[in-house]
């Protein structure tokens, strides 16, 4: 199943997010490694971060996005998760 993570940052998110970025890309790194992060990036208009991934449940995706630094070292003020079903692009099954 797909999860929509919607980080937003708090009012000093743009100084923290530099300090504990390493830190979140090495989390995001292991997940990308399973095969599990769909696509995952900041907003452009510097509001926070859009990350989709696979997980089992939604309580899974909920602690990962709950376990995350920027999440626990405070980058992000509020976060959503939401049950997300892809239909573009269109995902190809085995040939």
């Amino acid at each position: 199943m797909k999860f929509v993570i919607l980080g937003f940052d708090g009012p000093d998110g743009a100084e923290k997010r530099k300090v504990h970025r390493p830190a979140h890309l090495a989390r995001m790194e292991a997940l990308d490694a399973q095969g599990r992060v769909v696509l995952a990036g900041p907003l452009t208009d510097k509001t926070g971060s859009l990350i989709v991934i696979e997980a089992d449940s939604l309580e899974e995706a909920e602690a990962f996005a709950k376990e995350d630094p920027y999440t626990l070292q405070g980058v992000f003020a509020r976060v959503e998760v939401h049950p997300f079903m892809q239909v573009f692009p269109k995902e190809t099954g085995p040939q």
